[in-house]
This record gives C-alpha cells, sequence and structure tokens, in this order.
C-alpha cells in the first residue's frame, strides 16, 4: 500500500499543535538581565510568538535599522534615549504604535510627553541621569560621596570616575545632552572635559561604566538610573544619586517600518504596557522606574524613586528636538576632543592640579595667569553656542555620510577638531607645568 506524506504544517494542525506565528526580532541596547525576563514572560504569556534579541548600542541600532532593507527590518526598537527615536522617526523608519497604548499611562511626566504627541513611539519605562558610585572605594579613598556633577571635577577625583562616550552609548548621550540642557552649552562642555580628564578611561559600552564602579575599577561615573537601582538592589555596595541637573524621561518602544511581523510586533510592545509587563521593571537585578503610576502596581521596594518627585526638582526642562538636531554634532565633538584625546586630555588636567597644589593659595601673577590660559586651553568646547546653530554644520552632519562631498567636509571638519584638541592640550600641560616653576 502506498503511502502518503503529509506535509508537517498539515500533521501537526491534525495533531491539535497551534499554527506557528511569526518571530518578533527586538533590536535593543538593554542589558541581558531585562530582554531575558521580558523573553522569558512573553513567550510563556504567548507560546506561539518566538521573540528574539538583537542587542546594540543605539548609535549601531538606529544605523542597522537605517541599512536593512524594508520587509527585512526588525519588529520592535526598545531603547532610553527618546532623541533616537526621533532621528528614526524623521527618516520615516518607525509606524504609528496605533492601538496599542495603555490608558492608565499619565500623558506626561513634569513637563515632558511620555508618549511621542505625533503617535510613533511610546513610553515604556522612566529614566533619570546621575552619579553611581562605590561606598566602599570611596571610603578607602577618603572621597566624599558626590551628590553633583561637580563634585566629580575636584582634583580628588582624577583618575577615579569612569566615563563612557554618547556615540557608543545612547544613555550616555542623554547624559551629556541633559548636563549641557541643565549648565548650558559652554558651562556643559566644561563639566564634559573636566570630567573625563578625571576619568580613568572611557569604556567602550555604556555597561562598562556600572561595571567598572560595582567591581571598584571606578570610584564613580554618570549612568543612567537603573544601572545604580540594579546594582544597588542586587546588594553591590553602590549608592545612586540624582543631580539637581538630572532629567526625567521615557525609555521608549516603537514598531519599526518595514518590518516582517508587524501584528506580533504589536502585542510584544502591549505587553511591556501591561501591568504584568510594567511589574517586571520592579525586579531587583531590573530595578527601572515604571511608567504606570505606582497606584496600578503591586509590591513597589521601600525606599524607591519617585519618578514624579525627581522631575518636580530637576532643573532641567529636557527638549528632546534640541538634543535631535545637534545628535551627530555632540557625538562627533565629544569623539574627537574627548574619546580620541584623552590621553593628551588627562596629562593636561593632571598637570593643572600638580601646578596648582605646588602654587598654593598664593601664585604669583604671572603663574596664576599662565594656569588660568591653561584651564582655558583645556577645559574649553572648541565651538561655542553660537557656533553649534551654524546652518551650514547641521547640514553637513545631517547630510548623507555615503555621498563623497558629505564625507570629505565631514573628515576635515572632524580632523580639524581633533588637531585643534591635540594642540590645546599640549599647550595646557606646558603651561602648567611652566606656572608650576613660578
Amino acid at each position: 500500500m502506498k503511502k502518503t506524506i503529509k506535509p508537517l504544517l498539515t500533521v501537526l494542525l491534525l495533531m491539535g499543535a497551534p499554527a506557528l506565528a511569526g518571530t518578533v526580532t527586538v533590536i535593543t541596547s538593554f542589558p541581558k538581565e531585562l530582554t531575558q525576563a521580558y523573553k522569558s514572560a512573553f513567550e510563556k504569556a504567548n507560546p506561539d510568538i518566538k521573540l528574539e534579541i538583537l542587542n546594540k548600542n543605539t548609535v549601531s541600532g538606529i544605523a542597522f535599522v537605517r541599512e536593512t532593507d524594508a520587509g527585512k527590518r526588525p519588529e520592535v526598537f526598545w531603547a532610553s534615549a527618546p532623541d533616537a527615536f526621533e532621528v528614526l522617526a524623521k527618516a520615516n523608519l518607525l509606524d504609528k504604535a496605533t492601538g496599542i497604548a495603555n490608558p492608565d499611562v499619565p500623558a506626561k511626566i513634569g513637563s515632558f510627553p511620555i508618549n511621542d504627541p505625533a503617535g510613533f513611539f511610546l513610553g515604556q519605562a522612566l529614566a533619570g541621569y546621575g552619579i553611581m558610585y562605590n561606598t566602599r572605594l570611596i571610603k578607602a579613598k577618603k572621597l566624599a560621596p558626590p551628590a553633583s556633577w561637580d563634585d566629580l571635577l575636584e582634583p580628588a577625583w582624577y583618575g577615579n570616575v569612569g566615563i563612557t562616550s554618547p556615540s557608543r552609548s545612547g544613555t550616555m548621550h542623554l547624559t551629556v545632552e541633559t548636563i549641557l540642557q541643565g549648565e548650558g552649552w559652554d558651562k556643559g562642555w566644561t563639566t564634559l572635559l573636566r570630567m573625563s580628564g578625571n576619568s580613568a578611561a572611557i569604556t567602550d559600552r555604556s555597561f562598562g561604566v556600572p561595571d567598572g564602579v560595582n567591581n571598584g575599577q571606578f570610584g564613580a561615573g554618570p549612568v543612567i538610573d537603573f544601572f545604580g537601582l540594579s546594582s544597588k538592589y542586587s546588594k553591590f555596595p553602590v549608592e545612586f544619586v540624582y543631580p539637581e541637573e538630572t532629567a526625567i524621561v521615557p525609555a521608549n518602544i516603537a514598531l519599526i517600518a518595514g518590518a516582517r511581523n508587524t501584528d506580533e510586533g504589536k502585542k510584544f510592545i502591549a505587553y511591556t504596557l501591561s501591568k504584568e509587563g510594567q511589574e517586571l521593571l520592579l525586579k531587583p537585578e531590573i530595578s527601572r522606574l515604571p511608567v504606570l503610576p505606582y497606584s496600578k502596581l503591586d509590591n513597589i521596594p521601600d525606599g524607591y524613586p519617585d519618578p514624579g518627585e525627581i522631575a518636580k526638582r530637576s532643573k532641567v526642562q529636557f527638549d528632546v528636538d534640541l538634543s535631535q538636531s545637534r545628535y551627530y554634532i555632540v557625538q562627533s565633538l565629544f569623539d574627537q576632543t574627548i574619546t580620541f584625546r584623552h590621553a593628551d586630555l588627562q596629562q593636561a588636567s593632571k598637570a593643572i592640579y600638580d601646578a596648582e597644589a605646588k602654587l598654593g593659595n598664593a601664585p604669583s601673577e604671572q603663574a596664576r595667569d599662565a594656569l588660568d590660559q591653561a584651564k582655558k586651553l583645556a577645559w574649553t568646547p572648541l565651538l561655542d553656542a553660537d557656533q553649534v546653530k551654524s546652518a551650514e554644520l547641521i547640514a553637513v552632519f545631517a547630510g548623507n555620510k555615503k555621498d563623497a562631498e558629505v564625507s570629505q567636509k565631514l573628515s576635515k571638519i572632524q580632523g580639524d577638531w581633533n588637531s585643534q584638541a591635540k594642540a590645546n592640550y599640549e599647550k595646557a600641560k606646558t603651561l602648567a607645568q611652566e606656572a608650576a616653576k613660578l
């Protein structure tokens, strides 16, 4: 008797197995502790959908979406930086999140909309920016617990800070913008240059800073709150503080345009906004701030930060449009003057501190002038607040990097910044050493 071989799907259906639905691919910068918790819970609630996590830092994630053809893109983009979503929306790479939003989520946190007013992305958690520090290390080195960005600029913190670059981390980009918007462009860059000069290293990823603080490689560093809070609630010897110049903004989630399984992607987004999905944020190893009000959730940990209260006392009213407009300029300026010239900046900072220590409180006028000039060279941004608004500069950085003319202009601008930073730091070091001899 001739046997008939049925297609596998038919056999499965005859056996009563559910039809296989699509896979949801999520591109995200979030750590494994968070993504694995959501993967396990979502797949348990939706056994016919498989969740795949594609982990990339936010900047690389944007590039990946841009470079992937429609029809082959991941379904969901999930990250902490609202300006990154503005970049994607402006490039027509997001679909509207129609019918997914949880109506219990408030419209705003402080004055900042939780969901995109245009409907292209939704707030999934709330995030603040601040300082994480190792309690054991600062006690051993007799360093005062930092409470403000200015505290990390003190000479005592030289070599005890860890930092990453905004081009390597969307959360660091938000931290940089928070400082720039809170203190103003010029003073904000002075803070970033001095903090970076005090840094022992520029880490490759945002994870490198909290990992370094956890293990005592760094005494402190700027991080997004969930890095500090998750370590604290997981019993590491660390604390996290929100300076007055902080911002509470949404960590967002969005549907990518041109994805393969949009309906399944919508189901995942809806799950992350549900009560069950929001309560996952409260797990000690995750420790994020939910967008749902605490009155809608169970088992809020004792002493857990209240995002509404933090937003009220913050001096920063975060302007996401401003951040988006200079997104690549800020990243490039940081890299050319800090990341790629870090050793030079460190040496200039050290020479300044050594001169200050040697000269004491009553330096000669000549020594004081030389030292002031050294500080100005080392800790003043190459672009001032007016120059960064240049329409020509903005157009170059917003242009198509694959265009030969645009690429050539970018290379020249970045090369000039790098060369000028090197010359400034070398001159600052020389002036500080000369001042010390006076």
